[in-house]
């Protein structure tokens, strides 16, 4: 018999019928603290008939090719070790739709700053979670509690997580509310610093990639304006969980960003990508941070960058922290993909997109058994 479950977050949906209803969903990290020894009905969700979810989970044994930031710059490497550099880079995202990063610039001491106050806040009672982190009124998948919640049915991931518009700077009726966390009471400043170093290192990779594909060095960043261009940041937990074999700490997906910047702490194993029908957990080194192509550069790529389909497996004995920041260019603006000469006719394509719209259209389908969203961006 389950035990009674006192902490819920609260998820809203319109059900198959127009009605608004409001589910109750168990908060993972109490049941985690709780020392539960079995899995809860609705966290169920791993279908051992279906053909991928039952094939067998490959793990590299080598890393990832590692992409050093400092040699993609102009002028910091001789022609030749740049050259060397972008090209691998071409080779491992095309194969990969992600990589690894070093020397990106961001310190050591920033990074462990992010842990301490990621810590310091999941370290909270939920009690004083709630009362110390307000919400968004307007802004879908925003706040501390679940996402993408869509019926009673739906199996939940094992995760809790926080979402947080950090830029630009919240206007109108999102201005006065308080959806930054108050404690520890230096979460915003440690947060916002990360992000202004993540921006330039986004930005200076963006203008790599361009070059990566032969492509005029800003196709990709002349969409990012720096006031009004988007980052979310988006804070995982993935608490030990007691049966890993039936449950996900994140359903499979693709990233509604143009890139992502992944940082991740404690432990490690837990990404996985699906590639050529199986799952293979990423191999991530603990000093690197990782990047991954999300559907709007897949869409102004016109299909040379592809974004991954990719899930966050559960594990035993280990908790798991994740930050993840998206980078997506204005809500209005206008993504139109990169011509292809030789494209052969009726292999499609992409064609251009509004960015609030695509966005708009992901959240409304989500959470897809397969890489659906991206579909409505095709020719």
């Amino acid at each position: 018999m389950e035990k009674n479950i006192e902490c819920f977050h609260e998820a809203t949906f319109i059900d198959q019928n127009g009605h608004p209803r409001t589910s109750r969903v168990p908060v993972v990290q109490e049941l985690a603290r709780q020392g539960i020894n079995y899995l809860p009905k609705r966290f169920i969700s791993v279908n051992h008939n279906d053909p991928i979810e039952s094939s067998t989970v490959q793990h590299v044994s080598t890393t990832l090719p590692i992409i050093n930031v400092v040699k993609l710059r102009s002028g910091s490497e001789p022609d030749e070790g740049r050259v060397k550099e972008l090209a691998k880079l071409a080779s491992v995202v095309k194969e990969w739709g992600l990589f690894l990063v070093t020397e990106h610039g961001i310190g050591s001491d920033m990074l462990n700053g992010i842990k301490d106050v990621v810590k310091g806040f999941f370290s909270l009672s939920f009690q004083e979670k709630k009362q110390c982190v307000g919400s968004y009124v307007s802004v879908d998948n925003m706040g501390y509690g679940r996402n993408f919640v869509k019926s009673e049915d739906q199996p939940l991931d094992w995760i809790d997580r926080l979402t947080i518009k950090a830029a630009p700077a919240p206007k109108g009726e999102d201005k006065e509310l308080n959806v930054w966390p108050q404690r520890p009471p230096n979460f915003r400043e440690v947060i916002e610093n990360y992000v202004k170093e993540a921006r330039n290192v986004l930005d200076e990779l963006l203008i790599a990639l361009a070059e990566a594909l032969a492509l005029e060095s800003h196709v990709f960043l002349k969409h990012f304006d720096y006031n009004n261009s988007e980052i979310n940041v988006r804070i995982n937990y993935y608490p030990p969980c007691p049966r890993p074999d039936l449950a996900l700490g994140l359903t499979p997906h693709t990233d509604a960003s143009a890139l992502t910047l992944l940082m991740q702490f404690e432990t490690t194993g837990g990404l996985q990508i699906l590639k050529d029908r199986k799952w293979l957990t990423v191999p991530w080194t603990d000093d690197a941070l990782l990047i991954n192509v999300g559907d709007l550069l897949e869409i102004k790529s016109n299909g040379r960058l592809k974004s991954p389909w990719h899930r966050v497996v559960t594990q035993l004995n280990v908790e798991r922290f994740s930050v993840a920041l998206f980078y997506n260019p204005p809500s209005r603006a206008e993504i139109e993909p990169e011509p292809i000469e030789d494209l052969v006719p009726g292999d499609g394509g992409f064609k251009k997109v509004v960015v609030s719209d695509y966005l708009q259209h992901l959240y409304a389908i989500s959470p897809t058994k397969e890489k659906q969203a991206i579909m409505y961006a095709k020719v």
